[in-house]
């Protein structure tokens, strides 16, 4: 793994790890809302041992990368974010977006520049999204705010309660990652607190009907994964985005909630892995009835 960085139009440096080499067809990763690169740490390393180059990248407000000063993050400006840095790898990349990566990439390619990717995997995120599960969502994320945690052992304490269909892990030394210490010794999420009211709380940004008028402008394949436990995508808001994209493949990943790649990596690796493949081989027998 490599640490590496790339700039905005706005100035922003966006940080980012990556596996593999740039003669290799590149995959870019964009954590859910609250989360960090590190979320695609398993992935990474097994899209690379795959022949793949695989970029995670931290969101702006997010991880390393920079804050946005002005608080600009609307959905536009993480759109934005990934048109320029898919522009700055060796290849247009296969865009693998959970949540709130999803929507902006969704954005990006049906509205602000299409062709800027090469595929879109969208995880655990449709145009239509189950007001209850996104509540329970905004809940955990503005629940710590104020007070944050007292310690990296309080932070996983919560993360259980939230996320309870998942084994405990027997150290909590990893969520440090996730956190950031603030002057007052206290703990917080690894995140600009001023993003959620500029994007997830708004209510233009949340309108389906746009969302799915990006989805039907959609001109690359596309695969919607979908944890089967998911409190955001029911299996009715799963089918309506396939009858916008009837062509775009679909996998379940049972015993996965909305965050998928979390809850069953294993599972959830093999099916974009599959997906990819199916893309290389229609190229390559492309290639073949055009020589």
């Amino acid at each position: 793994m490599q640490d590496i960085a790339f700039r905005t139009p706005s100035g922003l440096t966006i940080r980012g790890s990556r596996w593999g080499n740039d003669g290799a067809p590149p995959v870019l990763l964009g954590h859910g809302g609250g989360q960090t690169r590190h979320a695609w740490r398993q992935t990474g390393e097994l899209l690379c041992e795959a022949g793949w180059l695989a970029v995670a990248i931290d969101l702006r407000g997010h991880g390393d990368s920079d804050w946005a000063s002005d608080g600009t993050y609307q959905i536009e400006a993480f759109a934005d974010d990934l048109i320029a840095i898919a522009g700055q790898l060796p290849s247009r990349p296969a865009v693998v977006g959970a949540s709130l990566s999803g929507l902006a990439a969704l954005i990006a390619e049906g509205e602000v520049a299409p062709g800027s990717f090469r595929s879109l995997t969208l995880v655990d995120i449709t145009p239509r999204m189950d007001p209850v599960g996104v509540m329970k969502v905004l809940g955990f994320m503005h629940a710590p705010l104020e007070d944050g945690f007292g310690s990296v052992d309080e932070a996983a304490e919560a993360v259980a309660a939230y996320l309870p269909h998942r084994d405990r892990r027997r150290s909590s030394d990893g969520l440090r990652r996730s956190l950031r210490r603030w002057p007052d010794g206290r703990y917080r999420w690894h995140w600009d607190p001023s993003f959620i009211r500029n994007v997830v709380t708004t209510r233009e940004e949340r309108r389906f009907e746009r969302l799915e008028e990006a989805a039907a402008r959609l001109h690359l394949p596309v695969q919607l994964v979908r944890g089967r436990m998911s409190e955001l995508v029911t299996p009715e808001a799963a089918e309506a985005f396939l009858r916008v994209v009837p062509n775009a493949r679909f996998d379940d990943i049972s015993g996965a909630g909305h965050m998928v790649a979390g809850d069953k990596n294993d599972a959830f690796t093999s099916a974009v892995r599959t997906f990819l493949e199916g893309l290389e081989e229609e190229e390559n027998a492309r290639r073949i009835r055009c020589a």
